[in-house]
């Protein structure tokens, strides 16, 4: 994803108006410690966490497998499969949330960080093609998005193409909410709203990261066109060339404006508003604000290759009407000479 907090280790408080003390207890575990560090001493908190193995951590991924899934459906399935893998899947207008185990029941985990807790893993499914585990393994990751294909449409090609964003996260009621270097804590892991809010700005992002690169991809393959333009002073393409890149281009404007509507404040947080500061505070360090804009910036790249083409197509095609007249009038004037020579 073309987001710095990849690389740049940023933490980002959630909003928490729980005020806890913290334990004295020397054997805490290294989270808990941590979390005694103040705000301000973010780079000693990153030399700590960076010690820590994220293979330790449960996942929180999410992938971009479609352009959409087809939501009733699923649920109907995912309603099937109570008995076989704890399914009880709940709607949120644009999500549908399920607990989702493919080892129904779950055995007792051998070590506390391998599963986040005694709970079934998680997975928040969003209509625009997204779905976020939590607490799946890699492979069990896969299998499951092998029965979501079903369900999908416009199914992304290749694997290649699936756009992913990877967090690890854990539980420590001691240690305020936060993420920091995509380790994400939380207090409580009964609370699946407040998953879902953090399912919804990971969602955003995965999906527009899709649109990032669709963009750069389409930039980079038309770049030539002005600097042939500024070469040579003309395109050197068919009339059917420039119609079918101008119908390229007007195609990923209207993605983009698709994702635009994806990117909007989700309507949960309409009628549950205790729940936007948290997704405003995800929705931050995912930079997805600074990512439109930038979004927006490149479209207006498009946007102005798309109108240089259309007037380089019109003009051609003015051009092709002269001659037809020129010729037409020439035609005439043979005619008209060979008509008087023969009289």
């Amino acid at each position: 994803p073309n987001r710095t907090t990849k690389i740049s280790q940023k933490l980002k408080l959630f909003p928490d108006d729980d005020d806890k003390v913290l334990p004295t207890d020397t054997e805490a575990d290294v989270y808990t410690q941590l979390a005694q560090i103040p705000h301000g001493s973010a780079r000693i908190e990153a030399e700590r966490l960076s010690k820590i193995d994220r293979d330790e951590l449960s996942r929180v991924t999410a992938y971009c497998t479609a352009s959409a899934y087809r939501m009733d459906e699923l649920t109907k399935y995912l309603q099937t499969r109570k008995r076989v893998n704890g399914s009880a899947p709940k709607r949120f207008d644009e999500c549908v949330y399920t607990p989702y185990s493919l080892t129904f029941p779950l055995s007792p985990p051998k070590d506390t960080h391998t599963r986040a807790a005694d709970i079934l893993p998680e997975m928040f499914l969003f209509d625009y093609g997204v779905v976020v585990f939590w607490g799946m393994t890699f492979h069990e990751e896969q299998q499951v998005l092998k029965e979501l294909e079903p369900f999908e449409d416009e199914k992304l090609g290749k694997f290649d193409d699936i756009e992913t964003e990877a967090f690890n996260y854990h539980y420590n009621e001691y240690y305020q909410p936060r993420i920091y270097n995509d380790i994400i804590t939380l207090r409580h892991a009964s609370n699946y709203l407040v998953k879902l809010t953090i399912a919804h700005a990971i969602a955003q992002s995965v999906k527009m990261t899709l649109f990032e690169r669709l963009i750069d991809d389409t930039i980079n393959e038309t770049k030539y066109i002005p600097q042939v333009m500024a070469e040579s002073g003309t395109i050197q393409m068919s009339r059917a060339a420039i119609t079918k890149k101008i119908g390229q281009l007007f195609i990923m404007r209207i993605n983009v404006n698709l994702v635009s509507n994806i990117l909007d404040t989700p309507e949960i947080f309409w009628s549950e508003p205790a729940l936007e500061p948290l997704y405003s505070a995800i929705r931050s360090y995912l930079e997805i604000s600074q990512r439109v804009e930038l979004l927006n910036q490149r479209v207006e790249v498009i946007s102005d290759l798309l109108e240089m083409l259309k007037d380089h197509l019109n003009s051609s095609h003015g051009e092709h009407l002269e001659w037809i007249v020129i010729w037409l009038i020439a035609m005439e004037i043979l005619v008209a000479v060979i008509t008087t020579s023969l009289d």
